[in-house]
């Protein structure tokens, strides 16, 4: 089989490298850092199974073109890809389907949205989630307990001055508390199974300080989410809202991303992507002992039979970003040390921002989070130990990574 895996970033990195196991494997427009990139576009390329990694190109509605062409892909149609594209839109699917959320409305006018934090609870237990409707790659929540924060947020997004179009609809929630928790499953249409769980670490700071990224780290598996917390997620989340898609007349072919925060009340949907989670991708794939490209290839035929099997072992990946990530991104830098991790066995580099450099082999940072080191072993403080000691082994001017990725795993 030969898939053709579309994007260039850490989740491509680690499908093509997780698909390769078992197909022979191409990436669109990839990077100098992922074997098999080329830049042919993927409607021009012949390939067995088409795998769509980023959300935008979903939304755009690229499976739809492709599908149109009689080929088979992995990734829901524009239709379906709203759900990511659209929160207003997901928080409407999500209502209907009865899949618990946090409380929230949306907006397109300042004072109107301004006036009903009135209604939220405030103070340290409270707070305030400001979301844009649209794709933000990651950078579009605000997640505060101070009003004032929150009121310029609102203004800020609306005008169009923090994200262009994609903010001029907010979708305003009441704050939720609790660790979160990562599920993806893959759907056919029909049906879903889960993959194991990961948690992502999406701050930029150590102790989850600063802004909100694409994520900064990640590991799988999660101690405290067992196969009766898996369970519940497919039946009480995945299924009603792939239910009420097909009520819609959607058929949903892809993956739903399941982000989870684990209250007091019970777990509460965050959000959903309609994409591989990005970094979780990083961590859950390379533990699969089953053929991935089998899986997909089932779930974009609408005929999902095969279920896919984890090692044991546990992964933990650390994002190295630019310095300035997310607000600022300074490119161009030298990625030196790489040649240094060829000893580290259960050691990988995935690899998101990069472009070629001068030399040959040579890398340069090319985007806000540059690649991913992930270490592999038996334990997760094992697998944390290997990822920090690549890491220590990398640099470039201002290299930024968090050093708390996986120090407290939920239990």
């Amino acid at each position: 089989m030969k898939v053709c895996v579309v994007g260039s970033g850490g989740r491509e990195h680690a499908l093509a490298v997780v698909l390769a196991r078992h197909a022979e494997v191409v990436v669109t427009p990839g990077n100098p850092g992922i074997p098999g990139s080329v830049d042919t576009p993927p409607e021009q390329i012949d390939a067995d199974l088409f795998v769509v990694g980023p959300e935008q190109p979903l939304v755009d509605g690229l499976a739809d073109v492709l599908r149109a062409q009689g080929k088979l892909v992995f990734g829901p149609g524009a239709d379906g890809a709203l759900l990511e594209g659209s929160k207003a839109f997901m928080k409407e699917v999500v209502a209907a389907a009865g899949v618990p959320t946090a409380r929230y409305a949306d907006f397109e006018d300042a004072d109107e949205a301004i006036a009903y934090l009135d209604t939220l609870p405030a103070g340290p237990d409270g707070g305030y989630v400001i979301k844009t409707d649209g794709l933000a790659a990651g950078k579009g929540v605000l997640v505060t307990t101070d009003r004032a924060e929150a009121e310029a947020d609102i203004r800020d997004k609306l005008a169009g001055e923090s994200f262009g179009d994609a903010g001029r609809r907010v979708v305003i929630e009441e704050r939720m508390v609790g660790p979160e928790l990562s599920v993806l499953a893959v759907c056919d249409g029909q049906r879903a199974v889960a993959l194991d769980p990961a948690q992502d670490y999406k701050r930029v700071g150590d102790g989850d300080a600063g802004p909100n990224t694409g994520g900064m780290g990640c590991y799988s598996p999660v101690p405290g989410a067992n196969e009766a917390i898996v369970a519940m997620v497919m039946r009480d989340f995945v299924k009603p809202t792939l239910a009420e898609l097909r009520a819609r007349g959607i058929d949903f072919r892809g993956v739903l991303y399941v982000g989870l925060m684990l209250t007091a009340e019970g777990p509460k949907l965050v959000e959903y992507n309609v994409r591989f989670g990005d970094p979780e991708s990083q961590v859950v794939l390379p533990r699969m002992t089953s053929d991935l490209a089998q899986l997909l290839a089932e779930a974009a035929a609408g005929e999902l039979r095969s279920e896919p099997t984890f090692s044991d072992d546990a992964c933990v990946a650390v994002a190295c970003a630019v310095e300035g990530y997310p607000s600022t991104t300074r490119t161009g830098d030298v990625i030196e040390g790489l040649d240094r991790l060829d000893d580290l066995d259960g050691v990988q580099v995935l690899f998101a921002g990069v472009a070629a450099g001068d030399g040959p082999g040579s890398l340069v940072t090319s985007g806000g989070r540059v690649l991913y080191v992930c270490g592999t072993a038996a334990e997760i403080e094992q697998a944390r130990a290997l990822a920090y000691q690549g890491v220590a082994r990398l640099d470039w001017p201002g290299m930024h990574h968090r050093s708390d990725i996986a120090a407290h795993p939920l239990t």
